[in-house]
């Protein structure tokens, strides 16, 4: 059930926000004009992961964070094959 749910949120946010590895790209290039060094979409999702680890860490009840780690693991895992497809 937990995973539908999931699969649920992670399909209404591609609706609001747009492609998943477009806006990973597109915050890549934020965070590297920011931080002066290159980014890559995968490294977003390592760092949005991290911090939704983090309040997980402090409230492990937070269902919302909860929802956010799996979402961005099947998304880490889809850039990964994306990049190991583009890259053959």
């Amino acid at each position: 059930m937990f995973l539908k749910h999931v699969a649920n949120v992670v399909a209404e946010r591609s609706t609001q926000y747009g492609d998943a590895a477009g806006n990973m790209a597109a915050i890549a290039a934020r965070w590297s004009s920011t931080l002066g060094w290159e980014i890559t979409p995968s490294q977003v999702v390592l760092c949005l992961l991290d911090l939704k680890l983090a309040r997980l860490a402090h409230d492990p009840t937070h269902e919302d964070s909860a929802v956010d780690v799996c979402g961005y693991a099947a998304l880490l895992r889809e850039l990964a094959e994306t990049t190991n497809t583009e890259g053959r």
